[in-house]
């Protein structure tokens, strides 16, 4: 599919399972399922706020590969261990979000791959009419 670009997962799941850490295609943007891990390391640890807080903002920062930024976002999906979690989550989101308003949905979950999370984000944003400007470097074409 020409068009279509996407940007490499740095995690070991992105790898195991043959996932983009983000797509582009036309004028939308997808940001893989994110947790608070970078690397091997958990920020967070037992804490649902700075967990959220932490997903948001590297989910965010997947955009940043094409030109986008938080203003962009149209939809948020918010996948919660704990429904008591709901209030911190929702914290943490409107404080990177609050301007911006998207659409977003929250569900509680059974579990995430590792137990140690507690929430895991995914986003969708909009590059505007003219759809994404000039290819990304590192980015590879479909």
């Amino acid at each position: 599919m020409s068009g279509v670009r996407r940007v490499p997962g740095e995690g070991p799941w992105e790898e195991a399972f043959g996932a983009a850490r983000a797509v582009a295609a036309g004028d939308r943007v997808l940001v893989s399922g994110t947790t608070p891990f970078d690397g091997t390391v958990l920020y967070g640890e037992g804490d649902p706020y700075e967990q959220t807080r932490v997903a948001l903002t590297r989910a965010v920062d997947a955009l940043a590969e094409f030109d986008l930024d938080a203003a962009s976002v149209l939809r948020t999906r918010l996948y919660l261990a704990h429904t008591r979690d709901l209030d911190e989550a929702a914290r943490a989101h409107q404080e990177l979000f609050g301007a911006v308003r998207p659409a977003t949905t929250v569900v509680v979950v059974s579990g995430f791959v590792d137990p140690r999370i507690l929430v895991q984000v995914e986003l969708e944003a909009f590059a505007g009419p003219e759809g994404l400007r000039a290819p990304i470097e590192g980015a590879s074409p479909s």
